[in-house]
């Protein structure tokens, strides 16, 4: 089997090896690729794998060797799954496989805006330590989580996760089930407008679809305390992000942490850029080189189960 590895430097950088999927498959494995050329390098291939390359009705007209595609990823959304059912495409993506290191980017996230570790940090290496006439300052109020409330919309197994470091920290957990397959029954469900208005800290944890895009709008955002912060390491698209930014400037909402965009990489012209008390990371709560093992590990085993004729993790039928 001939398969190209499109996007390969997003999971592995270098630091990992493709040598175990040459054992089943002939394999050409592409740093980057750019849209004009992925029909070129998909070429005569039975299979491709990639993160964020998109994958059209059009790419696949004129692709017609293409029976396995492997999304190293959990979101599938760059991919036309109707266009790939089709033509018998199997489709397989890596599910759960980020869980623990989301969650903790979550909290990287909220313990920056709590604990304001690199302002005092900076404050300490110019030197205002030196100069302080007391044993100790603040730059500005610090805040503790214990018994804050936090709000938890989408209950997957990243929110699960998330809700279980909450309560480790003593928060008040409450959640909004995006999917009601997911909720357990152990934990208080509100509304979203509940969610929002009670809750003073909100972490997004669901898709991005027609029904959550831009859920978190000038509207919605008129419901949130304006000292709430939001977190965002779920889709840059759930947000709007011209009305969250004038949300942080006119200082009615408490802050922003996000690692995704609605447009990745981040361009010039992003809201976001210079909002106040906005927290912006490059998109890498996944890449924790232990989560790309795992990662790795995964896309080889759905590729072993898709030649054995028996596919796992497929999101096509």
């Amino acid at each position: 089997m001939k398969i190209t590895v499109l996007d390969g430097h997003a999971a592995n950088p270098g630091d990992l090896s493709w040598e175990k999927f040459k054992d089943f498959a002939d394999l050409t494995v592409y740093d980057r690729t750019r849209p004009e050329d992925t029909v070129a390098r998909i070429g005569t291939s039975d299979g491709i794998f990639l993160n964020k390359v998109l994958i059209t009705k059009e790419v696949l007209d004129l692709c017609p060797n293409l029976k396995y595609i492997g999304i190293l990823a959990t979101g599938y959304n760059v991919v036309d799954l109707k266009a790939c059912s089709e033509r018998n495409i199997v489709v397989t993506n890596i599910p759960a496989y980020s869980t623990e290191s989301v969650a903790q980017h979550v909290f990287s996230l909220i313990l920056n805006f709590t604990n304001l570790v690199q302002l005092h940090n900076d404050s300490v290496k110019n030197g205002d330590w030196i100069k302080s006439p007391d044993f100790c300052y603040w730059k500005k109020p610090l805040s503790q989580l214990c018994e804050k409330t936090i709000g938890i919309f989408g209950f997957g197994s990243i929110g699960r996760k998330t809700a279980e470091i909450a309560r480790a920290f003593g928060m008040n957990v409450q959640i909004c089930v995006h999917n009601k397959n997911s909720f357990t029954g152990t934990e208080k469900s509100v509304s979203f407008s509940e969610l929002l208005s009670s809750s003073d800290i909100i972490t997004l944890h669901a898709p991005l679809t027609e029904e959550t895009s831009k859920i978190i709008n000038r509207k919605t955002l008129s419901l949130v305390k304006p000292e709430a912060i939001i977190i965002n390491t779920a889709r840059g698209g759930l947000v709007d992000e011209n009305d969250i930014a004038q949300a942080l400037n006119e200082n009615k909402l408490g802050g922003y942490g996000t690692d995704v965009l609605s447009s990745e990489p981040m361009s010039q012209s992003c809201p976001l850029l210079h909002a106040k008390n906005c927290v912006i990371t490059p998109h890498i709560a996944w890449a924790p080189k232990e989560t790309r093992e795992k990662l790795f590990e995964i896309a080889l085993e759905n590729l072993k189960a898709f030649l054995s004729g028996n596919p796992i993790n497929q999101v096509n039928k």
